[in-house]
């Protein structure tokens, strides 16, 4: 173990901090802004043109009968439909204005989903936007709602126990996705008159993932995050790690990112240029990968996006099954599989409710009766540190520091144009990963970027890496948070956005993702592209 890392969650107050600092200014695409080191994790519309009207689906695309793949859903096809650019909130309004949640995180395609509103408005309306590329417009309009009562639902209340939040709505309107492609897709609520606006996120999950990559929305770190109520997992009302939620609940509003939860800033960047590009993508979310312990059957890839931090022992089991069986996986972001979590229902269904007690895993009654403790993976009881899946381990935040190439010959730089000590400003941040062999960690393994940095007065390294398996398949981490936000840098950066990422940090996360992309769901990278240890060359001794 590295005797410099310094377990620990860190204080609440904190740890807000992180989140403004990690996901910075919002941007004209419509992402997202934010940038202390514990080596430990710190604590009322008309349809546009090309949309259908109320009340209807589209045709979807793909299927018996159509130029679709044989499982009746094809991405090239499914964007080049015309998209509607429309789809942002622009009128947020006052807090309470109208908000809400769906009583299922995922559905298959055409499963009914309840959804919870409250408004201060008499009406409002749903839309529901499929988030993908459409030509740039990065949605399109599949279904949108007639104008709905509006209804100001009860207060929540807090748990006594857990200082869980909990709301008792009433279901405002069961919504059909008949017609609807699998896919990622924003809800946006529409109060009457212009009085406000706010997303419900929701996952129209792959019934199989046979031969395609994995999209995997993290909801379970959006959920952490979430502070509606004025409790999350890191802390409370008040801003101290004492008062946080041992336990959170998806019966609740995301108050982040206008109910968008995590998703603009960490994982929709991604998910537009892997749909520009083509590749056959299956989704689904870290609850869908939790419980079906066959999911990942033949998937060519799975995508862990920007910020995916927590992860229960079974998502953790079937990943690593997945990867032992051939499935490359790739890593875009840090901090990843790095809390233990156990799912348990609400009073709404299964997989509701996020379990982590962290640092007071004695005190949760599910461990009394012989589960898992809900610690850091790297922690007793059960240490079982997460570098052993990704070949990188988390070193700490805040940081703020170039990107430096140090293998530019490796086949995930082609076309980029790097050289050795290229360097990115601002690419590493504002947590990062790096190789560290007091870890256990797969070998042979690569480094593609070893990034000196110094957080909060300790040097240290970010390091990409990539590894391969007997299986054939191939593991691939960043190591820094910024990743997926940098696909979107353009510009020189003096603006701010996106951290200060400039175009030329842009050109290369994409065509190194590309490139990821294309060879990944050729099947086991790890066959054409096995990986060349040279932990030794950039560690030295220590590797």
């Amino acid at each position: 173990m590295d005797q410099e890392y310094r377990a620990g969650d860190g204080e609440g107050a904190g740890r807000r901090r992180f989140l403004a600092l990690a996901t910075g200014a919002a941007t004209a695409a419509g992402l997202g802004t934010v940038a202390g080191c514990a080596s430990g994790d710190a604590d009322g519309t008309g349809a546009a043109d090309g949309a259908p009207g109320p009340g209807r689906s589209p045709k979807p695309s793909g299927g018996p009968g159509g130029d679709g793949p044989p499982d009746g859903f094809d991405v090239k096809a499914e964007n080049a439909r015309p998209g509607n650019a429309d789809w942002h909130v622009t009128k947020a309004g006052p807090a309470r204005a109208v908000e809400g949640f769906a009583d299922k995180v995922s559905v298959l395609p055409g499963e009914a989903f309840g959804l919870y509103v409250s408004t201060t408005a008499p009406r409002f309306t749903v839309s529901a936007y499929r988030m993908g590329w459409y030509g740039g417009a990065r949605a399109r309009l599949v279904w949108r709602s007639e104008a709905l009562p509006g209804l100001r639902q009860p207060e929540h209340t807090v748990d006594s126990a857990t200082r869980m939040v909990r709301t008792r709505w009433t279901r405002t309107t069961t919504v059909e996705t008949k017609g609807w492609p699998e896919g990622c897709y924003l809800l946006r609520l529409d109060a009457q008159g212009g009085e406000g606006q706010r997303f419900v996120p929701l996952t129209v999950r792959s019934a199989t993932t046979a031969g395609r990559s994995v999209v995997v929305n993290a909801v379970a770190t959006w959920q952490a995050y979430n502070r509606w109520g004025g409790y999350g997992s890191y802390d409370g009302p008040g801003g101290g790690y004492a008062t946080r939620s041992l336990a959170v609940s998806f019966d609740r509003p995301y108050e982040y990112d206008d109910g968008a939860g995590l998703f603009l800033v960490y994982e929709a960047p991604l998910l537009a240029l892997a749909e520009r590009l083509g590749i056959p993508l299956a989704y689904a979310t870290t609850s869908d990968v939790a419980r079906e312990k066959r999911l990942l059957e033949g998937a060519s890839a799975v995508l862990s996006l920007g910020h995916d931090e927590y992860w229960s022992p079974e998502q953790r089991a079937h990943v690593t099954a997945a990867r032992d069986a051939g499935t490359n996986l790739a890593f875009l972001g840090a901090n990843c599989c790095f809390r233990r979590v156990r799912w348990e229902p609400s009073e709404l269904g299964p997989d509701r409710t996020l379990v982590c007690y962290k640092s007071s895993y004695d005190q949760d009654p599910g461990f009394k009766r012989g589960h898992p403790a809900t610690v850091d993976f790297r922690s007793p009881p059960g240490a079982d540190p997460e570098s052993s899946l990704l070949g990188v381990i988390y070193d700490g935040y805040p940081v703020d520091a170039p990107y430096v190439v140090t293998n530019p010959g490796h086949w995930l730089f082609e076309g980029t144009g790097a050289k050795a000590g290229d360097r990115f400003a601002h690419l590493v941040g504002v947590e990062y990963d790096k190789v560290n062999t007091g870890f256990p960690t797969p070998r042979p393994l690569e480094i593609l970027a070893h990034s000196p940095v110094v957080c909060e007065g300790r040097p240290s390294h970010q390091d990409t890496a990539y590894y391969t398996v007997p299986s054939g398949a191939a593991v691939f981490a960043t190591g820094t948070m910024r990743w997926v936000e940098a696909l979107d840098a353009t510009g020189d950066g003096r603006s701010g956005a996106n951290h200060g990422l400039d175009a030329r940090s842009g050109a290369l996360t994409t065509r190194v993702t590309e490139n990821l992309l294309r060879a990944f769901a050729g099947g086991p990278a790890g066959r054409t592209h096995p990986a060349q240890d040279n932990v030794k060359a950039v560690y030295g001794a220590s590797g």
